[in-house]
């Protein structure tokens, strides 16, 4: 499984472990993540995983490295879907 396979499936998870909050953005802890059963069966690097997506711009959390135990209360963001801007036709 490449990176960006890993990252989607990332954000999946996160939509089923976490919190839909109103602007369709979802919050789940860290600990809550590296816990699951099933996202210990997907992720071989789950912190590798996370780091990609924050690189990528597509959730955020603080600090840099995430560790379980010291870390588990950290609050993962992932961003809601931007809309797509229209596109204008060239004239």
């Amino acid at each position: 499984m490449n990176v960006e396979e890993e990252v989607e499936k990332l954000k999946v998870e996160i939509q089923r472990l976490g919190t839909k909050q109103e602007d369709g953005s979802y919050k789940v802890t860290f600990g809550v993540l590296f816990n699951d059963d099933r996202c210990a069966n997907i992720f071989e690097a789950l912190v590798g995983t996370l780091r990609a997506a924050k690189r990528r711009k597509l959730l955020t959390y603080d600090g840099e490295l995430l560790l379980q135990g010291v870390h588990d209360n950290v609050l993962i963001i992932l961003k809601p879907p931007t809309p797509h801007s229209p596109t204008t036709p060239a004239t």
